[in-house]
């Protein structure tokens, strides 16, 4: 149920994208198979601004890993809740992770709880929701046409940031975020479309990578970053 609010917001940009890919030439059997197999929303929206009558195939393999690379470091993020989970099972999750249920499963597990059907659960209800309305947008697109106008590109974001000001507050956890976002304005100011999502995420991985939480003196597991 927590995923629920989060994936009204994935229909109606799952809508969005279906009508932008049939507009490009993909026809509707092409779009919905694309986010069914694919689902990744930037990634798509990325893909189909450099579709056309020939696709130049390495650009887009390049953009598109661009995008997603955030999900190495989300991935990696998780590991220590992941690590006694069989790798079938452990990729298998990792096939569902999107930025919203990655984002619930990091702040239970710093409260120390291992949640890993949120992962499971709300990813199943994200990915139904981008299938759903992408499937609107190829029959029904010119309904909703532009869903920036309600605001609704926001929403994502400022769930987030909800999750993030909930989080854990210390001053290494404070760092992290700060850089990571000036990383980010400054590629997006000066660096190439897409490319401040990688650079916030590994501007912010590298605080965590080299200012290491101390363990506790008696030697107890270690409270989770």
């Amino acid at each position: 149920m927590r995923m629920f609010p989060i994936s009204l917001f994935v229909v109606a940009f799952g809508a969005a994208f279906g009508l932008a890919a049939v507009q490009e030439g993909l026809g509707p059997l092409e779009s919905i198979l694309m986010s069914t197999l694919v689902f990744a929303g930037a990634s798509q929206f990325a893909a189909i601004d450099m579709w056309g009558a020939e696709v130049s195939v390495i650009p887009v393999m390049v953009v598109v890993f661009a995008i997603n690379s955030r999900h190495l470091l989300m991935g990696a993020s998780l590991f220590p809740m992941l690590k006694d989970v069989s790798p079938a099972k452990r990729y298998g999750l990792m096939l569902l992770l999107t930025d919203a249920n990655w984002a619930v499963a990091a702040q239970e597990y710093q409260g120390g709880r291992r949640n890993l059907e949120v992962i499971l659960g709300g990813g199943l209800v994200l990915w139904l929701a981008w299938i759903v309305g992408t499937w609107l947008g190829v029959y029904f697109g010119g309904l909703l046409q532009n869903p920036k106008s309600l605001g609704m590109d926001m929403v994502l974001g400022c769930f987030l940031l909800a999750m993030a000001l909930g989080g854990k507050k210390n001053p290494r956890v404070l760092v992290a975020w700060a850089v990571a976002a000036l990383a980010s304005l400054a590629a997006w100011k000066w660096l190439p479309a897409n490319t401040h999502v990688v650079a916030g995420a590994l501007a912010g991985g590298l605080v965590g990578l080299f200012w290491l939480e101390k363990r506790p003196v008696d030697g107890s597991r270690e409270e989770p970053a």
